[in-house]
């Protein structure tokens, strides 16, 4: 039973590694870009949009890079 509780201790201290912070910002960023619509096509609809969807595939990459950085940095500062 004891050998049973140290290896779940020492899974939990390596659950998370050294990027750490990295991968819960990327995680932020995964649920930001979910609840948000962000990086989904335009699709026609009726009525007034509010952004064209004329962005080219760099302009996005770089987006989501910019959304990448922000969410590190708000993570940097929870901890």
């Amino acid at each position: 039973m004891a050998d049973l509780e140290s290896k779940q201790d020492a899974s939990d201290s390596s659950a998370h590694p050294k990027g750490g912070k990295d991968e819960v910002a990327l995680e932020l960023m995964k649920f930001i870009t979910l609840q948000t619509g962000y990086g989904r096509t335009a699709q026609a609809s009726a009525g007034f949009s509010g952004k064209p969807g004329t962005r080219s595939p760099d302009e996005h990459a770089e987006s989501l890079l910019e959304l990448f950085r922000r969410c590190r940095k708000v993570v940097a500062e929870e901890s």
